[in-house]
């Protein structure tokens, strides 16, 4: 049962939480050229290249910036299925108390945090206009924040220091 309940953490981290991780990457520079061109531009200038298959949107450059906003909401609330699971192998193996899992607990809350109530509402007012070019590099770097707690959720969860499972 340990193994079939890891193998669905591990899936549905990679499902979930990979999709959030590259949209809401990929949102900060795709605002920033939609700011700089405006919307409805027929300058050329084409945020996701149109039918280069780099979005499917047409060529305003709002719509790249919807469908990254959908997937980070979207993929958001199925990552909630990771923790789940998280925790059921965690008490399947015996380690709940472990300090490693504590600390990647810890900090999959803060990601979720920085996601729900920084990440999602700087994408928001991105697309509804209320915020400029300041907002969308204020969204760069905690995007960069974001994927970083994962990455050393990642980290911890592989490497598991001072771990004395063999699982």
């Amino acid at each position: 049962m340990t193994k079939f309940l890891l193998s669905v953490h591990v899936i549905a981290a990679i499902l979930a939480i990979g999709p959030v991780a590259v949209a809401a990457s990929m949102f900060p520079p795709a605002a920033r050229r939609a700011l700089a061109t405006g919307p409805g531009d027929d300058s050329g200038h084409e945020v996701h290249g149109g039918h280069g298959g780099h979005g499917g949107h047409g060529s305003d450059p709002t719509g790249t910036l919807r469908l990254l906003h959908r997937i980070c909401r979207v993929y958001a609330v199925v990552g909630v299925v990771v923790p789940v699971f998280g925790f059921a192998t965690a008490s399947q193996m015996g380690v709940l108390g472990s300090a490693w899992l504590i600390v990647s607990i810890l900090l999959t809350a803060l990601a979720a945090l920085v996601l729900a109530a920084l990440v999602l509402p700087a994408q928001s007012a991105l697309l509804d206009g209320s915020a400029g070019a300041e907002r969308a590099a204020r969204l760069g770097m905690v995007t960069g924040l974001f994927n970083l707690l994962w990455a050393a959720v990642t980290v911890l969860m592989i490497v598991r220091p001072g771990s004395t499972t063999g699982a």
